[in-house]
């Protein structure tokens, strides 16, 4: 395999920048920062004192979450007088959407080569 074969696969495809596809995923990967998107996409904004109420987890530590979050620039943050209210941002998972796509593809394509192989060989006189 080349070089550049192999960065291609590693999260450049699709038009995104690898680091944000794994920052996504790294962030997607904990369920409980899963269940914090889902809540802030319902709701459009919230503080984080509200994002907690629901949940089995201290202020502290949902405001870890977002700030995790906000690195993957999955959310963003913004003052509202004393207040800093947190919104989706789904620029980021559109990238990471259009890479998995763009190796689902990859991966359409190479089974579909295997499978012409096979049934070619299948047809060939013993």
């Amino acid at each position: 395999m080349t070089e550049g074969r192999r960065a291609g696969a590693g999260g450049n495809r699709g038009g995104g920048g690898g680091e944000e596809v794994d920052g996504v995923l790294a962030a997607l990967a904990d369920p409980t920062r899963r269940h914090l998107l889902e809540l802030l996409a319902a709701r459009g904004e919230a503080t984080a004192t509200a994002l907690a109420a629901p949940l089995p987890i201290s202020r502290q530590a949902v405001v870890k979450h977002l700030g995790v979050l906000d690195a993957a620039g999955l959310v963003t943050a913004g003052r509202v007088g004393r207040e800093v209210r947190y919104a989706v941002r789904p620029e980021a998972l559109d990238v990471t959407a259009r890479w998995m796509s763009a190796l689902a593809a990859d991966w359409d394509r190479r089974l579909a080569r295997i499978k012409r192989v096979a049934e070619e060989a299948e047809q060939e006189p013993s």
